[in-house]
């Protein structure tokens, strides 16, 4: 049996990680509690973005992170707000950090 965290817990956990690491994060849209999806848009504050979604790759049974949109922002938004439409219960995290950093390769929110 394979037991998952639910959506709640593990946006709760990458946020503090987020802080640790002194990397402004916020949650723009609130999804399903326990089992909602969760997306990142990563914005460097220069007019761009970068949306990430999990998704799992069924030959290797392994979760990853992979790029939903990525270009200017106004364009990454409507990406967004389009899995939004499809997608009520998701989860939205927006993370700001001029380097780029989400931490989403770290050991723990990688898989």
């Amino acid at each position: 049996m394979d037991a998952r965290l639910t959506a709640d817990f593990w946006v709760k956990a990458y946020l503090m990680r987020l802080q640790l690491a002194g990397i402004p994060a916020f949650v723009t849209a609130r999804g399903d509690a326990s089992a909602g999806a969760v997306l990142v848009k990563q914005a460097p504050l220069d007019g761009t973005a970068c949306a990430y979604q999990r998704s799992f790759n069924l030959m290797s049974g392994q979760r990853a992170w992979v790029v939903l949109a990525q270009g200017p922002e106004p364009e990454v938004d409507a990406a967004i707000a389009r899995q939004r439409q499809f997608d009520p219960d998701l989860w939205v995290i927006e993370v700001e950090d001029r380097m780029g950093r989400h931490l989403l390769e770290q050991e723990g929110l990688a898989e």
